[in-house]
């Protein structure tokens, strides 16, 4: 697809991604590998993943626009030479589900750094390709966790029938595999996209489903793509979630359940769940509580490139105009358009 279409149609394109995989690709590599290509094993492997870990824990600090251009250069310079060199059945199909997760993260990366058409282009284009690489891999949960990117993206787009069928596809991938983290961001996946369509009974049937799964994950170990969806991250996008649906006690109760409880340690995540407290709090008219919510929210945001951050940034300055007359506001006001300057706003 042309990037211009692709620009008026990426709601399509999107859908057009359940389309793409070829799970017998990787067999087809195996068996006849390209004239003077590298030998790959698991060293190479294991290296793609360490530096899944460094660059995301970066980006998850700092935002997506933090090391989003050294991801890629990885990506291209480093990996593709090894998706077209020598290895066997199993080491390929251990080495697509790498580079998929990699393939994700620059996605990802992408549509946290900013809201241009262009990047709204390179995330979709690399959420499919992540599916496509998945489903070489033969990796369920990497294919449903593409599908959530995707789902996601389309519903922060305003697509939402869209986002609804990503997410059904997401969790129907996802009844294929075992790790009760992965199956609470599934089903919250679903749950997140069938509120963003105003159908409450599918988003509070989902969000249960989410709750049953994650309430399960103290008692199971081992390694998961998703296991970075911990309670405290349930905890979030539940309290969005049921904000959304209009239960406010209940998203307050949530938001404060992930900073308090459970945590974050990660900046970027902290000020999201923050300045959506305030939100919250605002909308049951706790103003003083709001306003203690997005002093910290302020606290975190600085030096965080991440167009949620950005967005809340805006959304702040916004809500404060009208409690001009209260020198709390005020200051809160001031230091907001300080951040803001200080990140290209």
């Amino acid at each position: 697809m042309e990037r211009r279409t692709f620009l008026t149609a990426s709601s399509g394109y999107a859908l057009g991604a359940l389309g793409l995989p070829d799970p017998e690709g990787v067999l087809r590599r195996a068996g006849r590998p390209v004239a003077g290509a590298v030998r790959v094993g698991q060293g190479e492997v294991a290296a793609v993943r360490q530096m899944v870990k460094s660059l995301g824990d970066s980006a998850a600090e700092l935002g997506g626009g933090h090391a989003r251009h050294l991801a890629v250069r990885y990506l291209t310079e480093d990996v593709a030479p090894w998706l077209a060199g020598r290895f066997g059945e199993a080491t390929g199909r251990r080495l697509f589900g790498a580079v998929s997760e990699l393939v994700h993260l620059v996605g990802w990366m992408a549509q946290d750094e900013g809201d241009t058409p262009e990047l709204r282009w390179l995330a979709q284009a690399y959420y499919a390709h992540a599916y496509r690489l998945a489903a070489e891999a033969g990796d369920p949960e990497l294919s449903a966790t593409a599908l959530r990117g995707l789902a996601v993206q389309c519903g922060e787009l305003g697509h939402r029938a869209e986002a609804v069928q990503l997410a059904e596809a997401c969790v129907e991938h996802g009844r294929r595999v075992d790790h009760p983290r992965a199956v609470a961001y599934y089903e919250a996946t679903l749950a997140q996209a069938a509120a963003q369509d105003d159908d409450r009974r599918t988003a509070t049937r989902h969000l249960a489903a989410s709750e049953a799964a994650i309430g399960r994950s103290a008692d199971v170990a081992g390694d998961s793509w998703a296991a970075h969806y911990s309670p405290g991250r349930w905890a979030h996008e539940s309290g969005t979630i049921l904000g959304r649906l209009g239960d406010l006690d209940a998203a307050e109760e949530h938001l404060r359940l992930a900073l308090g409880i459970h945590g974050l340690d990660r900046r970027r995540t902290r000020a999201i769940v923050l300045a959506d407290l305030g939100t919250v709090r605002l909308r049951q008219g706790d103003t003083d509580g709001a306003f203690t919510a997005w002093d910290g929210f302020l606290d975190c945001a600085e030096g965080i490139r991440s167009v949620k951050v950005r967005a809340a940034l805006r959304e702040l300055g916004i809500r404060l105009r009208r409690y001009g007359g209260l020198s709390e506001a005020r200051t809160l006001c001031e230091r907001a358009a300080r951040v803001a300057g200080a990140a290209g706003e």
